[in-house]
């Protein structure tokens, strides 16, 4: 049973990109019933269907994240609804494809880039005038421990890249009282997705080399399982959390000993 702070998020306003499935959902409907007034951002429309499970509290924004239009449109549309933002967490992201590294075509790598790491750059530093205007701040960024794994280097590239981007712009933000942190989830077990990660359908060669990853994945993991739902959204709300003032530039392994 999930354990949760009622009031814990009271007064402050909550980002989350992401937000129509999986982890980003989860974190959504917690962080409303913690007090927080949530702005849930996706690209989906059926984050509309979220939004109205996470209540009064709640609303939605439907943008493209890829684009920083889409970006500076999300966070603007907070401010506006809102009043300002205090909190985001960058959750886009996701790996497209699963292949040794040389099956990849450069559109393909170029793809992998643009969804998981172009919407944590681009909602970041969309973000960051509306935190100085609110006198501080965080930034969660959700990175995966997928830096060190096998059959999607593009991916793990991307992820990379927003562990430096938090490491960083921590040192850049800490003076104006801005935190910015990332969790790196490992393996984790989720409802099937309203939206395929991949729309081309995946070949049998693929399916097999998704197979060694998720091999892969759990023999990394100290507890040889993937870890659920709650079990990610936890750490990314402590970290979001004032419980959590005095850790910047972290990265957070959630990922059963596997470091990454």
């Amino acid at each position: 049973m999930t354990d949760f702070f009622p009031g814990r998020f009271d007064g402050k306003v909550m980002v989350i990109t992401g937000a129509a499935q999986g982890i980003g959902r989860a974190v959504a409907l917690r962080a409303a019933k913690e007090g927080a007034r949530v702005l849930l951002v996706d690209r989906a429309d059926f984050v509309a269907d979220v939004a109205a499970e996470a209540g009064e509290a709640a609303s939605f924004f439907i943008a493209d994240l890829e684009t920083y239009e889409g970006a500076a449109a999300a966070l603007a549309h907070a401010d506006a609804t809102f009043g300002g933002v205090d909190i985001l967490i960058n959750n886009v992201g996701g790996a497209i494809r699963m292949r040794p590294f040389q099956e990849f075509e450069p559109q393909q790598i170029d793809a992998e880039i643009r969804r998981s790491l172009m919407p944590t750059l681009y909602a970041t530093h969309a973000a960051v005038p509306h935190l100085l205007k609110r006198g501080g701040g965080t930034i969660v960024n959700v990175s995966s421990n997928a830096t060190r794994g096998i059959h999607r280097v593009p991916y793990s590239a991307a992820k990379g890249g927003i562990n430096a981007l938090t490491q960083s712009l921590a040192m850049e933000l800490a003076e104006k009282n801005i935190r910015v942190v990332a969790t790196a989830p490992g393996g984790t077990n989720a409802p099937p997705r309203r939206i395929p990660r991949n729309g081309e359908g995946d070949s049998d060669a693929e399916k097999a080399w998704m197979s060694q990853a998720v091999r892969q994945v759990t023999d990394s993991a100290l507890m040889k399982r993937y870890g659920t739902i709650e079990e990610q959204v936890a750490p990314i709300l402590f970290l979001a959390s004032d419980e959590a003032s005095y850790i910047t530039g972290d990265v957070l392994p959630v990922a059963g000993g596997d470091l990454g």
